[in-house]
């Protein structure tokens, strides 16, 4: 077994995090960039770090999982959600029960519910945004963000959901209490059920395939029939008719 081998086993262990569901090339060019960086002569050193250090840790998960989003990323398939997806799901149901999953900085789900608000009428819809990392978790529910997170937002919509404050923007508690986070797991943890649309968008593709698989088949139990699973430009899911699933359009597959 080799020292990585080794490092990820203890990971597992003693944290829980199994990355051996990583893609190992990519995983380890990037752990051994940091190791560099941090000047650590080996694995079981940096190891030594992260269990002495909890502050260590909460930076260790920030830099696996690759804190990246912004409001409105990808407008093309934020068009597609707004102007057919939702309308769909509204139109055939009455609440919408709605998951991000590994939400990040929270621009995604605050996404969704900045669509909903001008779109369903003030019908309350429940959105659930989870993710692996605590330290995001709150960084999202305090719904402050820079100009360059903000900058795919319409002036009108700047205006209406946002206040700056010394170059901060700062989303409104109008919105801020449409989202409800919570820690989850993708790799461990129970999937909730019972969900509408489901947004998992660029974080698979750090897995290996086998790990999709797992991943994109809970979720396909966790969609009521009908349900959308909404995922990044660059994932794509192979077996999707396999799993209960049919293509609509590029990185939208609703459950049979």
């Amino acid at each position: 077994m080799t020292d990585f081998d080794r490092f990820k086993e203890k990971i597992y262990q003693t944290f829980g995090l199994d990355l051996h569901s990583y893609k190992e090339n990519q995983l380890k060019r990037r752990l051994d960039n940091l190791l560099t960086r941090k000047q650590y002569p080996d694995y079981q050193t940096f190891f030594n770090y992260l269990t002495s250090n909890k502050n260590a840790w909460h930076e260790f998960l920030d830099y696996l999982t690759i804190n990246v989003s912004e409001f409105f990323r990808d407008i093309k398939m934020f068009q597609t959600l707004e102007t057919k997806v939702l309308p769909e799901l509204l139109q055939n149901r009455g609440n919408l029960k709605i998951w991000s999953a590994a939400c990040s900085n929270g621009c995604e789900p605050y996404t969704i519910a900045i669509i909903l608000e001008e779109i369903a009428n003030g019908k309350r819809h429940q959105i659930d945004a989870t993710d692996l990392d605590n330290t995001i978790l709150q960084a999202a529910a305090s719904g402050s963000y820079g100009a360059d997170l903000v900058r795919n937002i319409s002036k009108d919509r700047l205006a209406k959901y946002f206040t700056v404050e010394q170059g901060r923007y700062f989303i409104s508690n109008k919105i801020k209490s449409k989202v409800n986070f919570k820690q989850h797991n993708l790799l461990a943890d129970t999937y909730p059920k019972g969900y509408d649309l489901i947004a998992c968008r660029n974080v698979t593709i750090y897995f290996t395939r086998e790990a999709q698989d797992k991943v994109n088949a809970r979720f396909a139990q966790s969609l009521n029939p009908g349900g959308y699973l909404f995922i990044g430009g660059s994932e794509t899911i192979f077996n999707y008719a396999e799993i209960g699933f049919e293509k609509v359009s590029p990185c939208f597959y609703r459950k049979k």
